[in-house]
C-alpha cells in the first residue's frame, strides 16, 4: 500500500487524512470518557501513548510509523484534554454524570 501511495504521491495527503480522522476520533472519546469514568483512567492513554509511538520507532514502513506517531501523540494530548474536559464540565460546558456528582466541587 505504501509503494502504490509513494508511487502517486499520495503519501502525504494519506498521512494528513489519517491524522485528522484520528484526531476527530479522540475528541469524543475524550468527552465520553470524562463523562464515564473523570479522570482516573488518564494512565491507560499514557501506556497507549508510550506503545504507540515505541512502535513507531521500531517500525520501518513511513506511513504506519508517522500514523503510529500520530496516534501515540494524539494519546498523550488525550491526557491534557480529559483533564480540561474536567473543568469545562464544573464551569457547566458540558453535563454532569449524576452518578459521578459528588466528584464535582458545588
Amino acid at each position: 500500500m505504501t509503494q502504490f501511495l509513494d508511487q502517486y504521491h499520495l503519501l502525504g495527503p494519506a498521512i494528513g487524512l489519517a491524522t485528522f480522522l484520528i484526531i476527530g476520533f479522540f475528541h469524543p472519546v475524550v468527552i465520553k470518557t470524562e463523562y464515564h469514568f473523570g479522570t482516573r483512567p488518564w494512565w491507560i492513554f499514557l501506556l497507549v501513548g508510550i506503545a504507540a509511538v515505541a512502535s513507531s520507532v521500531i517500525i520501518a514502513d513511513v506511513f504506519w510509523s508517522s500514523i503510529l506517531g500520530v496516534f501515540g501523540f494524539s494519546s498523550f494530548w488525550t491526557i491534557k484534554e480529559l483533564f480540561e474536559q474536567r473543568e469545562r464540565v464544573i464551569k457547566g460546558w458540558f453535563p454532569k454524570n449524576p452518578r459521578r456528582s459528588a466528584q464535582y466541587p458545588d
